[in-house]
């Protein structure tokens, strides 16, 4: 198993689905932390979280036996993308469809997220806003809140955004956007500056 933890998740896949359970073992370990945090994060019910928990890798674990997993080189990305449906699974049939949507919209939006060399200044800057976005983010609607977990949190880009939570690219940045305008709102209600977007 030493040797194992070495390898690429992509090894491991070939070897598990040549019937190497323990190459899922690492699989599992690998990922796991990452992916229930982010479950959790969603669906702010640890009994629902682990339950989607499972059934992504039960569902990972029938793909890759009846050889239907693609290799990507995103590994935890795919992963990932089995939980968003069903947390989507879930919402749908708990109807918590009673948020504002901002799918609609026509806007020309622009990823206006800052690249720039990080520096200690801006790396502190950058962790105090990540505290109190965090505080805010727990009364966000559900998609706005996974779009920013996945920005801030996970470091992906809008088109892996865009590819796990299966929309456009422009939606994904409205999200953000409406996200960034109503963390601003509340902010400003609790008199907190975030150095966002």
């Amino acid at each position: 198993m030493e040797n194992m933890e070495k390898l690429a998740d992509e090894q491991l896949v070939r070897l598990y689905a040549g019937g190497n359970d323990t190459a899922f073992d690492v699989l599992l370990a690998r990922h796991q932390g990452k992916l229930f945090s982010y479950i959790c994060f969603i669906v702010h019910n640890r009994d629902v979280a682990e339950d989607i928990f499972q059934e992504t890798f039960v569902k990972a674990i029938i793909t890759i036996r009846q050889g239907r997993y693609v290799e990507t080189g995103k590994f935890l990305a795919w992963l990932t993308r089995i939980a968003h449906n069903l947390i989507i699974d879930f919402f749908r049939q708990e109807r918590n469809e009673n948020l504002i949507s901002n799918d609609e919209t026509d806007a020309d939006l622009f990823n206006n997220v800052r690249l720039a060399e990080t520096n200690i200044e801006m790396q502190m800057v950058t962790e105090q806003t990540l505290d109190d976005v965090r505080m805010l983010m727990e009364r966000l609607p559900a998609n706005q809140r996974e779009v920013v977990y996945m920005r801030y949190y996970q470091e992906l880009s809008f088109k892996e955004i865009a590819e796990i939570t299966g929309v456009s690219i422009n939606t994904a940045l409205g999200r953000m956007r409406y996200a960034l305008l109503n963390l601003r709102r509340m902010a400003e209600k609790r008199d907190l500056y975030l150095a966002v977007g």
